[in-house]
């Protein structure tokens, strides 16, 4: 009777714990629910680490394009920072091409009106939005590697064939006929068959399971596409299609993959089926041979792979964009993107995302623009301003400025670079390569926008003067529109029929410089680099007789 009792109460416990699993699964997951429509547009910043990082990357990599943001144009604008900033997502999908399509500017506005209406449409209809959300965070993330990590490298694997698992298990039924004629030699052909079928297992299982990873996330992308597609929305029709297309093709990788992907495999749970299972597994290689029947299949349908997680990452991608514009508090516009043959570039209180109190301003050009201004006076965060804008409007579809009409350009920068100690280069030989390549750049793209920081700083004033101008003069063609800084006033006056000359000033009051970071039209006319000097502490001596060797040489020309 005790052990009745002692049964009954076990039982119960059980079906307490279950119930409180069950129960605190609930209550997570309608939390979750009110925060995503509680708190949709409040940006929460996540933390990486180095390697997490690194891997958001890949689906861009692996992607390459002409007209997509390179490198150096990337860290000039801290693009990194950006992101984070407004990585709204909740899978390895999401981020992932979140990441690639703010590095693919698009040079039509086809793809572009499709994403408004969808990015509008998820906005205002807060159900289906948080239907997807919450089918995203399932999705969730593959760990500290991206998917792609692993399907480029299939290869390392090499061709797997299941004949010799085949033949292994043939081997058995010679060993059960031998138990009814001779039982001894039967049971030791059987062990011995065992015996090697789990050695060998081990030593597969090995090779394998890294791989294991990404065929689950696969597993995990096929749910959330059969899941997008009960959604029903009409908004998203096009992708939904698409999905069940590219899901119907790895059918057969899906068929049987409990023998590899049941969460009791090799677990150590101590439950008496995933025990027994383990030793089928291990006997038989049951798992190993349905790996290489998956990992066929995925070799035949990269593609398909490839578009699931390509049109699952990009229906997220469209509701981070609305959870960054609602972040943004109506300060921001859809912009108007010109198909015209003649450049066409105006923006009204255009500003920066990393700044918190940003000044905004405005411009209206139809050819190069020459910046030039005091120190710290602006001129650096301008250029980034209106190149990084110019990537939202042909990625998200989003400028930060009250109005926005620029035509579709390749976008390339040379701003921030420094020396490359490792290959042995100086700055100025890093510089002239970066230029060379907005060169280079500007003679493929049909419009090309592209920002130059302070043209060739690594050398001397007379030759950087000379070629600077030249230079600047190749990037004044009818295709480019080019955002110039410099120190150099002469070239103002050496450019004045190629390019419209702007400038930022400063104030010098009560022993100290305030800027205001207005843009304005014309050329510098005031200098703060001595006056620096004394407000920083220097020695009279040296301020007077610097302002002195200056002033000479604007009257005369000739360094004294």
């Amino acid at each position: 009777m005790e052990y009745i009792v002692f049964g009954f109460v076990a039982f119960f416990l059980i079906l307490l714990f279950m119930a409180k699993g069950f129960y605190d699964e609930h209550k997570s997951q309608k939390e979750f629910k009110r925060h995503l429509e509680r708190d949709y547009g409040q940006i929460h910043e996540k933390e990486y680490r180095p390697e997490q990082y690194a891997s958001i990357s890949r689906y861009f990599e692996r992607h390459p394009g002409e007209t997509q943001i390179d490198d150096i144009t990337w860290n000039d604008l801290s693009m990194d920072d950006v992101y984070k900033g407004m990585n709204e997502t909740y899978s390895s999908a999401g981020e992932e091409i979140l990441y690639y399509t703010l590095r693919s500017p698009h040079l039509s506005d086809e793809k572009l009106k499709h994403m408004e209406e969808q990015i509008q449409y998820f906005t205002s209809n807060q159900t289906e939005r948080v239907k997807l959300q919450i089918l995203f965070h399932k999705l969730g993330y593959t760990g500290r590697f991206s998917l792609y990590e692993y399907l480029d490298h299939l290869d390392i694997l090499g061709n797997r064939s299941n004949i010799k698992h085949y033949i292994l298990n043939f081997l058995y039924i010679p060993g059960i006929v031998l138990c009814a004629v001779k039982p001894s030699m039967g049971v030791i052909w059987l062990v011995v068959i065992m015996l090697y079928n789990m050695f060998s297992y081990f030593k597969e299982k090995n090779e394998i399971e890294p791989y294991i990873t990404s065929f689950a996330y696969l597993m995990k992308l096929m749910d959330a596409a059969e899941r997008v597609e009960a959604v029903h929305s009409e908004r998203i029709q096009s992708e939904a299609q698409k999905l069940h297309e590219h899901k119907k093709q790895l059918g057969r990788f899906k068929r049987g993959s409990y023998w590899l992907m049941s969460s009791g495999r090799m677990s150590g749970s101590g439950n008496i089926l995933d025990i027994f299972l383990d030793y089928c597994r291990m006997i038989f290689h049951l798992d190993l041979i349905k790996f290489n029947t998956m990992l066929d299949q995925v070799r035949k349908h990269i593609a398909d792979v490839d578009e699931l997680f390509y049109t699952l990452g990009y229906l997220e991608t469209v509701i981070a964009i609305g959870a960054y514009r609602k972040s943004l508090d109506g300060a921001f516009c859809i912009p108007v993107l010109s198909n015209e043959e003649q450049i066409v570039y105006t923006t009204e209180n255009l500003y920066h995302p990393l700044i918190q109190h940003p000044v905004k301003n405005s411009i209206n050009v139809r050819r190069g623009v020459l910046l030039t201004g005091s120190n710290a006076s602006g001129k650096s965060t301008f250029l980034k301003t209106v190149a990084l804008n110019t990537i939202f409007a042909q990625t998200i579809h989003t400028v930060l400025a009250d109005s926005y009409e620029g035509s579709f350009f390749g976008i390339c920068s040379s701003m921030t670079l420094r020396d490359n100690l490792s290959q042995g280069e100086s700055y100025y030989m890093v510089e002239i390569r970066a230029i060379k390549r907005i060169l280079d750049m500007a003679a493929k793209e049909s419009k090309m926008l592209c920002f130059v920081d302070e043209v060739l700083r690594g050398t001397n004033t007379v030759e950087r003067i000379a070629a600077s101008t030249e230079i600047l003069k190749s990037l004044s063609s009818k295709n480019v529109l080019c955002f110039a800084a410099t120190h150099d006033v002469e070239l103002t006056d050496l450019l004045s029929a190629q390019y419209d000359n702007y400038h930022f000033e400063e104030e010098i009051k009560d022993g100290d410089v305030y800027f205001n970071y207005c843009l304005m039209k014309g050329k510098a006319t005031t200098r703060n680099a001595i006056k620096l000097l004394g407000i920083m502490g220097y020695h009279e001596t040296i301020i007077e007789n610097a302002n002195n060797r200056a002033e000479y040489f604007m009257n005369t020309g000739i360094w004294k």
